[in-house]
């Protein structure tokens, strides 16, 4: 089947419990509103990221649908992944540019000459996954390990809508509300709008959040002013690298957390999708490194697999690369329009928030399918211990200082994970703690 080829399907499979796989899609009208949902779903990281670097969110914007268009023709349209702002890069780049953390960020270029490297350095590994194969991937990452880490991906994003998007009580009663709206599409609702709750649960949301305060005047009201002044069509602003070595020293370790949430986003759509991806694993790399290179170049962030999507085809069963293919093209299109950038600014914080928190979620649960999916025994001490100490280390953002570089939760939960199971691997395990 050729790159743009994919079977189409109707949307009776789904509702028979089929899924839509990497090398199907459904009918183009229903593949482009799953794509506005993918960009939806993306849209509120790929934009805080930058903003907390002093980079411009359009590029960013932009350079992540660029990013997943060089990803999808890199792995040959195999492998359903979105590419947005990795939040890996921001506290490397703020130490690497001494950025004070409000507005553009005046030492951007030796920042980007670091995620080039990085992007180097992760593509050349993603050479040496292709060469010599997966199988080693295998024995490091049996199913107790792929489905702690994907969980902890889910679990060590909660503390961002808790915690930040939400300033006070009426707040997170709009959370709470919003988490409803899409709870009450995803149960009560057939067809397309199930499959489209992320989406219709914002909307929804976002117009009962306008009811209350701009009609109401129960909290801060939503402000178009910013929509109605911003141009259609303009080009982002565009920023060259600047090779420096100390930056690039500092900068280039993130691969590490890159090659680990790529490994764990293949291991989870894998479970999820009964189809083995791992043979893509290499070109998923390469096509990762590459775009991150690429997005540097232009003045973006790095780029990552992103852990939302992986929510929104965990909710809805649609793992179609078609979709991220629309995708791709729509945030291309959306990266030079300031309109729609202020558009998506203007949806309530506490609306994404609530949204984030189910998509945060269902990516934690499906760490967990994994196990139930792989019957993974945890009357085995070893797959207990391994299990516990992850889900702890990456919900507590469990960090360790190497010099300069700091690995956060997913990266120490991910590398503590594959080396606990490697050390325990082959221990006496008779004795179960928990009975």
């Amino acid at each position: 089947m050729g790159l743009f080829q994919w079977t189409e399907k109707s949307a009776n499979q789904l509702q028979r419990g089929g899924v839509i796989g990497p090398d199907e899609r459904l009918p183009w009208p229903q593949t482009g509103l799953m794509g506005i949902q993918h960009v939806i779903a993306m849209f509120g990281s790929t934009v805080l990221a930058p903003i907390l670097m002093g980079f411009d969110p359009n590029v960013a914007v932009l350079m992540s649908g660029i990013g997943t268009l060089i990803f999808f023709l890199i792995t040959g349209g195999k492998v359903p992944s979105y590419l947005g702002s990795s939040f890996a890069f921001i506290g490397v780049v703020i130490a690497a540019t001494a950025y004070g953390g409000k507005g553009a960020n005046g030492n951007i270029g030796v920042a980007l000459g670091g995620i080039i490297a990085c992007g180097a350095v992760y593509a050349l590994i993603g050479l040496v996954v292709q060469m010599v194969g997966t199988r080693w991937i295998e024995r490091f990452m049996p199913p107790v390990v792929t489905g702690a880490v994907v969980a902890v991906i889910g679990l060590n994003l909660a503390a961002i809508p808790v915690k930040n998007m939400a300033a006070n009580n009426f707040e997170s009663w709009m959370q709470a509300l919003t988490f409803v709206c899409v709870g009450l599409v995803a149960v009560f609702t057939r067809g397309m709008v199930q499959r489209l709750l992320i989406l219709v649960g914002l909307i929804a949301a976002s117009l009962l959040y306008g009811l209350f305060t701009n009609v109401l005047g129960m909290g801060k009201p939503v402000d178009l002013s910013g929509v109605i002044n911003a141009a259609w069509f303009g080009l982002p602003q565009f920023h060259a690298p600047v090779f420096s070595g100390p930056a690039m020293v500092l900068i280039v370790p993130v691969v590490i957390i890159l090659v680990a949430e790529n490994l764990g986003h293949i291991k989870a759509v894998t479970a999820m999708t009964g189809k083995n991806l791992d043979q893509y694993m290499g070109r998923a790399f390469i096509g990762d490194g590459v775009a991150t290179m690429v997005s540097g170049a232009a003045g973006g962030t790095g780029v990552t697999t992103y852990a939302e999507n992986i929510g929104v085809m965990a909710a809805t069963r649609i793992y179609s690369t078609a979709v991220f293919f629309v995708a791709a093209v729509l945030a291309v299109l959306l990266g030079f329009s300031p309109k729609f950038g202020a558009l998506i600014q203007a949806i309530p914080l506490p609306v994404m928030g609530g949204v984030s928190i189910v998509v945060f979620g269902l990516i934690a649960v499906a760490g967990a399918k994994i196990w139930v999916d792989n019957r993974v025994d945890f009357s085995q001490n070893k797959n207990l211990i391994v299990a516990a100490i992850t889900l702890i280390l990456g919900t507590g953002d469990f960090t360790l200082k190497f010099g300069d570089f700091a690995l956060g939760g997913i990266g120490t939960a991910t590398f503590g994970a594959i080396i606990l199971y490697a050390l325990l691997d082959h221990a006496r395990d008779d004795q179960p703690l928990i009975h």
